[in-house]
């Protein structure tokens, strides 16, 4: 999915007259942490919660403090993931887009990049999860998919999660079947170290939210 086509409609832009207050106001409602200002079309940058409570006057406008405003944005069309890694890489809880012209079009907010993530790695679609824990250079995808549908089962989405700290990694598979005996076994006698099997749906649902609320604390830390 192109970034144009996640846009929201309702979160608001600031204008250099807004004060302080008002842009703390809008940020409470929207459950954000950071708004864009424009100028017309200009996009002028980003101001955050702790940027408006360094301010020792905010009750005036936004225009008369010398701001150091970070312009961190993505291009209409330019993939969501890229928006993802963005908000990720500098903590930001919404993405501003450009067009071509590099006139401000609206924000991807973190929320809605995370909704749409959870459908993208397919985790709402009915299926067994299975989890390996494996060295770096053991990771090959093409044999564990061999693996997987060599038991007549498939690869709805996967989820890799690393240790900086190791070698080791984590990887969460989403599978289209609920019976995993197979393919565990299967692991196993390739020497795979499977640290986790999910089949019924609210040890599923519990590994999933746990997986979700991972991804939200990195993103949000």
């Amino acid at each position: 999915m192109l970034a144009k086509e996640m846009i929201s409609d309702i979160v608001p832009s600031l204008k250099t007259s807004d004060t302080g207050i008002s842009a703390l106001n809008w940020m409470d409602i929207f459950k954000v942490s950071h708004l864009p200002i424009v100028n017309s079309k200009d996009f002028l940058g980003l101001v955050s919660e702790t940027d408006i409570y360094d301010l020792n006057l905010p009750e005036e406008p936004i225009g008369n403090h010398q701001l150091s405003l970070v312009r961190p944005y993505i291009t209409e069309g330019q993939h969501i993931l890229e928006a993802l890694e963005m908000a990720s890489r500098l903590k930001l809880s919404l993405v501003p887009v450009l067009d071509h012209r590099k006139h401000y079009l609206g924000v991807i907010t973190i929320t809605d990049m995370l909704h749409h993530f959870a459908d993208f790695a397919a985790l709402k679609n009915p299926g067994g999860v299975v989890v390996l824990e494996l060295n770096h250079n053991d990771y090959s995808l093409a044999q564990i998919a061999q693996i997987v549908e060599g038991n007549d089962a498939k690869i709805l989405g996967t989820f890799l999660a690393s240790n900086p700290n190791t070698t080791q990694i984590e990887l969460t598979l989403k599978l289209n079947v609920t019976d995993l005996t197979s393919i565990i076994q299967t692991f196993n006698r390739y020497n795979y170290n499977v640290k986790g099997a999910y089949m019924k749906h609210d040890e599923e649902e519990d590994l999933l939210e746990d997986r979700y609320n991972l991804l939200m604390k990195y993103l949000n830390t």
